[in-house]
This record gives C-alpha cells, structure tokens and sequence, in this order.
C-alpha cells in the first residue's frame, strides 16, 4: 500500500493531503497517456518545474492548467475532470483557510485531519479498540490521555479535551457532518478511566446515536474474523459527490493518509463488508444501553 506523508521542500509550499490525491491523480493520468513531464509542461506553457511541484501536491493549482492537461490527455469523461476540479477547489481554500485549530498546540500532528474534517461532509469512520473520537466525552478522553506517558504536561491534556470537543461541533448546527461509525465490541467493554467514565460516555453514544447525521453499528464478538481486523481508519468524503475520497489510517507511531484513488476505494470496499457483518443500527443501541447497565 502506498503511504503518504505530508512534506515541506525547501523553497516550496508545503504539500497537503489533497494537493497530493490532485497531483497524483495527474501523474496516473499523464502515465496512462504515456506523456512525459515535459510535453506536459508545454501543453501548459509552463516549466517541467512546474509538473513537479503540481504532481506533488506542492502548490494550489489553477482550474485552466487542468482542463487543458485532462485533454492533452486524452479525458473526456467530464465527471473525471470535475473531480479534479472540485479537489482543485477545496485544496485552495483549505490552503487558505485560519482554521481555530491553527492556534491549539494539542492538534500536534493530528492538524491536517482536523482540517479535512473541518471540510468534510461525511466520515466513515471504523474504531477496534476505541470510541470514536467526535463521541467521546471529556472524562473518556482525559482518562485516555492520563494513561498515555507521552502526555507531561497536564494543561496538554486539557488542551486536547478542549480541542476533541470543539471538533464535535461539526455533529451539529445547519450544515452538520454525516458521521457513519463502526466499533467492534471489544471498544465498548474496554474500561477506560473508570465504570463510570464508561457509563458515561456509552449514555452519550445513545445520546448522539439519536442525531440524524449519526449512525452507528457495533460488530459483535460472535461476527468473528472481519474484512477490517487491520487496524482503525476513517474515509472522509467532501462537499461535493464528484469529490474523491481520502483515508487516513492510525497506525502505532502516528497516522498516515491514502491518497490513491484505487486504494481509497479498497478501505470503502472493507468498511462497507464489515458493515454489514455488524448489528443494525437499532441493535447496535439495544448491546450499548445493556452494557451502559452492566457499568
């Protein structure tokens, strides 16, 4: 699988995830139509430079470079180059945007997700060992953070409560965020912080449950091996539904993003296949409220 990593090149503006996907969905198509960076370039009136830094997610790029390199190309399906447009778009504004999250420190190296979700129009995200982070209550989240070493200073973990709660602003309000959310049971039975840290935070699992924009479904134990027994990931979908998808994935030393498009769609393949091995949605309630009791 291909791993992507945010990178800053001298004398460059720094990449981002989706200045990536935009690039590396050019250079596909370029190979494809077996030009080289340079006829791209002219078919641009533009330095092979320039290839460089757009194909590497390195720089905004302007809507006439694209249509004129999608048909140097030889595209003419035209929902393929209005998703390259619409991620031209949203690359552009993210460029620009002062998000809150600029000025918290506890955003770390969780900053560029924070921004793709500010963004996002829907999440799906698959959780193993943890509830999800836009469900989680103070208390679950400062206990997570008081049992992480990494963590010092304890104004940091406030800083990070603080920061995970703003986050679940987007759950709410005239345009909220459609969160789609599977956890393995294991998750819910997991004590963390205390029997009533987790009471806690399963009522208020019933509690969002209840949003429309909110669904949520457990895979039971009894499901047994699962297409996502990998690892957490969540695939975040944009404004528009010609927007390609990302993913980003937690791993033990950090998190890395998917920005290719084939494998993209290989994370919605295995989270779509675990969906339907889980309980209803309705179900799903029914074992988180019997284990709210069991609290």
């Amino acid at each position: 699988m291909t791993v992507n990593r945010s990178t800053q090149p001298a004398n460059n503006r720094a990449s981002t995830v989706l200045g990536r996907k935009l690039g590396g969905e050019l250079l596909r198509l370029r190979d494809v139509a077996g030009k080289t960076q340079q006829q791209a370039a002219e078919s641009i009136n533009a330095t092979g430079t320039k290839i460089v830094k757009m194909e590497r997610g390195w720089v905004p790029m302007r809507d006439p470079d694209i249509r004129v390199l999608c048909e140097f190309y030889g595209i003419e399906d035209s929902r393929v180059v209005g998703q390259l447009l619409e991620l031209a778009k949203l690359d552009r504004e993210r460029r620009k945007a002062k998000g809150w999250w600029r000025d918290s420190v506890a955003t770390g190296s969780i900053a560029e997700y924070v921004a793709m979700e500010d963004v996002a129009i829907r999440i799906r995200n698959w959780q193993a060992a943890l509830v999800p982070g836009l469900l989680q209550t103070p208390e679950y989240t400062r206990a997570l953070g008081v049992s992480d070493e990494s963590w010092e200073d304890p104004d940091d973990i406030e800083r990070m409560v603080q920061v995970k709660q703003r986050r679940q602003e987007r759950l709410l309000g005239e345009r909220p965020l459609q969160l789609y959310a599977v956890i393995w049971e294991a998750a819910l039975r997991q004590e963390i912080g205390s029997p009533t840290v987790m009471r806690t935070q399963l009522e208020r699992l019933l509690e969002l449950a209840e949003l429309p924009n909110v669904r949520l479904q457990v895979l039971p134990f009894r499901a047994g091996a699962h297409p996502c027994i990998g690892g957490p990931f969540s695939i975040i979908s944009f404004a528009e539904s010609e927007a390609l998808d990302v993913v980003q994935s937690d791993t033990v030393t950090g998190m890395v993003w998917v920005e290719n498009e084939v494998e993209s769609n290989t994370y919605s393949v295995l989270f779509d296949r675990t969906a339907r091995l889980s309980l209803a949605p309705r179900d799903s309630l029914t074992l988180v409220d019997s284990l709210r009791k069991e609290m």
